[in-house]
């Protein structure tokens, strides 16, 4: 029986590090750059009415997949596919589509490869080779489990790197994106406590964080072909951003660093097999 991620391997230690939230709004354009994707979200999620909610159930769900052990992922892999064959309907550009597209599924997992592998070279320190080729080997088979078909998932780290940037240059802007920036700056007030005088100034400030961001860390192709500034001073002002994250790191140990995404994992697996 698969063993699942193992404790202490690079899956288990890069997947749930805290600071891959920096780079939760860039994997969300490109996974929405994608058609079928783009057709699906603008028609069957709810992410502009109560995109925190939305937010908090994707954690909870992505959680499970590296830490919920085989069985948990397995679960949860079922629970997801029955859950999108429903979501149908008509693309931008007038193709039907489904919510289960093998290319449009291998994607979205394909972006959740790379996010932690951005988020150590970002804000971290680089996976060396090795680790490379063993975190790619462990969440290939992490997509086998979630439904992904075999001949969707690249072999090894170079061929999905490869197919990766292929994937990159194919993607277009669409209305979807628009529209998830448009939520970004108007996004509702997250918690009722919250004085309603506060949020608005607090509001514009996470805007203006999460869309800097975001073109801080796309693809350079996909930024530009957004329209997003990206400036010599801005650059600069990204960098410093980086080595305060960096330093902040430094005072969290490594195995806490993911310490709380591993919590919700086995909070919704316990959960889940008594619902």
């Amino acid at each position: 029986m698969d063993p699942g991620i193992v404790r202490g391997t690079p899956a288990w230690r890069y997947f749930g590090d805290f600071r891959g939230i920096l780079l939760a709004g860039s994997t969300l354009v490109l996974q929405t750059a994608h058609p079928v994707v783009a057709a699906g979200v603008r028609d069957h999620s709810d992410y502009t009415r109560d995109p925190w909610t939305r937010l908090m159930r994707t954690a909870a769900s992505l959680s499970i997949y590296v830490y919920g052990g085989p069985e948990g992922a397995a679960f949860e892999a079922r629970r997801l596919r029955r859950l999108h064959r429903a979501f149908t309907g008509i693309r931008e550009d007038g193709r039907r589509y489904s919510a289960l597209d093998p290319h449009a599924y291998a994607w979205v997992h394909a972006t959740l490869v790379q996010l932690p592998v951005d988020t150590q070279g970002f804000f971290g320190r680089p996976l060396s080779a090795a680790e490379l080729a063993e975190y790619y080997a462990q969440m290939r088979r992490v997509g086998l489990l979630l439904g992904v078909r075999d001949q969707d998932l690249p072999p090894d780290w170079p061929a999905f790197r490869a197919y990766y940037d292929d994937m990159v240059e194919s993607l277009r802007p669409n209305d979807t994106i628009t529209a998830l920036f448009d939520t970004i700056r108007t996004v509702p007030k997250p918690v009722r406590p919250l004085p309603d005088a506060a949020w608005p100034w607090l509001r514009d400030r996470q805007a203006t964080l999460q869309l800097f961001l975001i073109a801080a860390t796309l693809p350079p192709v996909f930024r530009d072909r957004l329209g997003l500034d990206w400036s010599p001073a801005r650059r600069r002002r990204f960098d410093r951003f980086r080595r305060a994250v960096r330093l902040v790191a430094t005072a969290v140990p490594p195995p806490l660093r993911a310490a709380h995404i591993r919590a919700v994992a086995r909070l919704n697996v316990w959960y889940r097999q008594r619902a």
